[in-house]
């Protein structure tokens, strides 16, 4: 082949700053080339000598690039003669048909009749958060978690029996951690129950969706806080149920509206610890009107309380199904908060009776999340660094809340933020007058990330807002936010 080196591999762009290995990128980039169609079958390539000089790489990073697509077919390599381009590529190239726009329809998968026709009904989900920044509302203080002493106790079990570490764990979760997570809501949630009730989970979502499969059928109706989780409202969707929206006010869930709305229904969805989105907590009138009324209807109440921990007032009321003496609250806990998102790691506590049932569901169809990983928590638990973080954290959420009431105080009258005493969020409530998706698109483009309370409704409600997130986010770079927030032309109404 005549062309140069240079020629060959000027579109292979080379990041040394890349997870990836340089011999990675580089036979990554050589396979497009070759697939592309820019090679011929039959075509030498350059030798290896010239190939790393204009590439800046090692003759062994060449070497072992091109051996790789010598082994996967695409280039044959004869002994004094050179490498050459395989004349069975033509066999590994995608085939590019047209297709006619009725023929492209026809291809698409058929949905089934609950997907296909709640599909309309989903709440818009952006890809949840990864990078901490004004004004995240999901996301903890990553920047503040012992990872030391986590990675010693995640090597101490990734060294330990590989049956134990690899192998499939207990469906219903890894015993130790169904311990640790029943003594732990017998000591700081108030709820009274053994390891057995206990159920793990990948993640709160997981757990909203196998309640939702066990216990919704199509047409049910279920009570839901609006403005309310949207994870959740997804998961009750999908089954095909009928979501009832709830008005919430200072109290929570305004159970008296429900009831009126819809006396007879299958399953309540609430977040008493700290309402999502505003931050309420539910008042026990409300919650034992709530409990009264799951008895009447012979229905069941799911309790998220997805950062109950963080609380930094006066301590708050108990857990809901701290007082459910009836057996009628599923209590969902997710560790997304507590400790870090990407464990994907939750529980759901059911009540004795369901015993049976979640454990034929867990034992037929469930995978649980890798066993070190829940091993790892257990211990985490055990030693008492979780209850350490979670004092910590309490500490300074509070600070960084203050840092943001501080800083809302040179906000314009138009806009005025919501008082809070748990979590790591807060509302911010605005004037009639102002444009509330114009404000979010005014703060993204300025790298500001505000969430619209409207997003969370699942019927509209009478104030405009947004939901500040501040756990995630360092002092200064609230003081920041909040100056852009102020700044912006929405507000000048």
């Amino acid at each position: 082949m005549k062309r140069e080196a240079g020629a060959l591999l000027s579109s292979i762009q080379l990041d040394r700053t890349s997870r990836k290995s340089i011999s990675v990128q580089l036979y990554m980039g050589l396979r497009d080339i070759l697939l592309s169609g820019w090679l011929k079958p039959g075509d030498r390539l350059p030798a290896s000598r010239t190939m790393a000089r204009e590439a800046g790489v090692s003759r062994t990073t060449v070497i072992d690039a091109v051996d790789r697509l010598i082994s996967e077919g695409m280039l044959t390599a004869r002994v004094g003669a050179g490498t050459y381009v395989s004349k069975n590529l033509v066999l590994q190239k995608p085939q590019s048909t047209p297709v006619s726009a009725t023929a492209e329809a026809a291809s698409q998968p058929r949905l089934s009749y609950t997907v296909s026709h709640a599909s309309g009904a989903y709440a818009p989900r952006a890809r949840l958060p990864h990078n901490s920044q004004a004004f995240i509302s999901a996301l903890p203080a990553l920047d503040a978690f012992p990872l030391a002493q986590w990675a010693r106790i995640s090597a101490r079990h990734l060294r330990g029996d590989r049956e134990d570490v690899m192998g499939y764990g207990p469906p219903e979760g890894h015993p130790a951690l169904r311990h640790a997570i029943a003594t732990h809501l017998a000591t700081a949630r108030g709820i009274t129950c053994k390891p057995e009730q206990v159920f793990v989970t990948s993640g709160a979502q997981q757990a909203f969706s196998l309640i939702g499969q066990l216990f919704l059928d199509a047409g049910d109706r279920v009570w839901f806080e609006n403005p309310g989780a949207k994870g959740a409202r997804n998961a009750f969707v999908a089954t095909g149920a009928e979501l009832i929206p709830i008005p919430v006010d200072e109290e929570g869930m305004r159970v008296v509206d429900a009831v009126e709305k819809a006396p007879h229904f299958r399953l309540a969805f609430v977040t008493p610890s700290h309402q999502q989105p505003l931050g309420h907590v539910m008042s026990l009138a409300r919650r034992f009107e709530l409990l009264e009324a799951a008895a009447e209807a012979r229905a069941l109440i799911v309790e998220d309380d997805y950062d109950g921990e963080f609380y930094f007032g006066t301590r708050p009321q108990p857990a809901l199904k701290s007082i459910d003496t009836h057996g009628r609250v599923l209590y969902v806990g997710t560790f997304s908060k507590s400790l870090f998102p990407s464990l994907r790691l939750g529980f759901v506590m059911v009540p004795e009776r369901m015993i049976d049932t979640f454990e034929r569901v867990f034992s037929s169809w469930i995978s649980g999340p890798p066993t070190a990983t829940q091993a790892t928590v257990s211990d985490f638990m055990d030693e008492g660094h979780f209850s350490t973080h979670i004092r910590m954290m309490r500490r300074l959420y509070k600070a960084r809340y203050d840092a943001l009431m501080s800083a809302a105080g040179t906000l314009p009258e138009t806009i005025r933020l919501q008082e809070t005493s748990s979590g790591f969020h807060t509302p911010a409530y605005l004037d009639d007058r102002v444009d509330e998706q114009a404000l979010v698109e005014q703060a993204r483009a300025k790298n500001v990330t505000v969430a619209p309370l409207s997003q969370y409704c699942l019927a509209p409600i009478a104030r405009k807002g947004l939901v500040i997130g501040f756990g995630s986010t360092m002092p200064d770079d609230i003081k920041k936010g909040i100056d852009v927030i102020g700044s912006l032309p929405a507000l000048k109404v």
